[in-house]
């Protein structure tokens, strides 16, 4: 029987003794937050800390760095950590939680606590990896009219610790503060209050119990422009984070621009070239209208003419008739002669007798020889 209960204990004495336990859950960050790494002891068997180390080590290229140490009820952050690393762990409850501030890239790695207890050789440890994220936005831009998310989310590994929540608004670096919202533990749970013109546009949307404290801002006009504070409480330590809000103009129909002078300028100029374009092309078209118009009217003009000279010389002369002198008058002694007969046409009804050839004339044949 004892050999078996020593091979169980040894294992658990070694466990406790050299801090061979599980590593706990990522925490990840961005760059210029804060993160609250805990380090509590649940049971002491009624011996109080003495001393707590906590160490970072970057990686497997790198080189471990003291963070900060606590002893005889004196903390001492070191290192690049001296301004930026708190002990913010009760210890007298043998709470020995490390608070970084202003995270930087260079902190990713692992955290590792050592919390010494009163006359006892043995050694609680705890680690825990840290992931740094680029930095987040600390200016928002939003239109007038919409919704916005303000953030602010404090990272830890612990819950059920933040006791108060406040946001502040300020539009200038001069003008008073306005209260956007109140929330504290010592409240009914939920029931955190909104004053002032913010009360009905504002709503806790965070969880408390995870350390988060968002809001909604709803329906945002062009006054809440400016800077909006969150702070967490964790009893008597504090996390702040400011956020810059720009709010623009609703998004509306675009109307009609309104030129510079020089693009009036050119506008005008287009404008009356082409009205001096089309004022000449005008006097063109025109001109050549007309002149087309007379040539065309010469024309008709000169076709009426000829068609009444036709007209007239048709009623004037009749057909012209032929013949040849037979055989008996050849055996007269006369020469051959062909005579020609033009009958006079009877004038035009209204047409003037006297200008008409009223009397019978023969071509080419003396009067006294006109036959009839």
């Amino acid at each position: 029987m004892f050999y078996p209960l020593k091979l169980i204990l040894l294992p658990v004495f070694l466990d406790y003794s050299l801090g061979l336990q599980t590593l706990s859950p990522l925490l990840t960050v961005h760059v210029g937050d804060s993160a609250l790494i805990g380090c509590v002891i649940q049971n002491t068997g009624g011996r109080s800390v003495t001393k707590v180390d906590w160490m970072h080590s970057p990686g497997q290229h790198g080189k471990d760095e003291y963070v900060l140490f606590y002893y005889s009820n004196l903390t001492v952050p070191t290192g690049r950590f001296q301004n930026r690393s708190r002990l913010v762990g009760d210890v007298s409850q043998n709470d020995g939680s490390l608070l970084l501030q202003d995270v930087q890239e260079a902190d990713e790695g692992t955290y590792t606590c050592e919390i010494h207890l009163e006359n006892e050789s043995r050694v609680f440890k705890k680690a825990m990896g840290l992931r740094v994220l680029p930095e987040d936005p600390k200016e928002l831009t939003v239109r007038a009219g919409d919704s916005v998310l303000l953030e602010c989310h404090f990272q830890s590994t612990e819950e059920q610790r933040v006791t108060k929540v406040d946001w502040v608004f300020s539009s200038g670096q001069q003008a008073k503060e306005e209260t956007v919202l109140h929330y504290s533990l010592n409240k009914p749970v939920g029931y955190p209050q909104y004053q002032g013109r913010f009360q009905h546009r504002v709503k806790l949307v965070g969880k408390v119990v995870h350390n988060d404290g968002a809001i909604m801002l709803q329906k945002v006009e062009e006054s809440d422009e400016g800077l909006y504070t969150c702070s967490i409480y964790l009893g008597s330590l504090m996390f702040r984070k400011t956020l810059v809000l720009h709010v623009e103009e609703p998004q509306t129909t675009p109307g009609p621009e309104i030129l510079g002078g020089t693009h009036l300028v050119i506008i005008v100029g287009i404008v009356c070239a082409t009205l001096l374009l089309l004022t000449g092309l005008i006097l063109v078209l025109k001109k050549t209208s007309r002149n087309r118009s007379s040539a065309d009217s010469s024309a008709f003009v000169k076709s009426l003419e000829d068609t009444r000279k036709a007209s007239l010389e048709t009623h004037v002369y009749s057909p012209v008739a032929t013949w040849t002198m037979t055989g008996d008058e050849e055996t007269s002694g006369k020469a051959e002669a062909t005579y020609m007969i033009m009958h006079p046409a009877q004038p035009s009804p209204g047409s003037d007798p006297n200008n008409l050839l009223g009397k019978k004339t023969v071509l080419g044949i003396p009067r006294s020889e006109q036959a009839f």
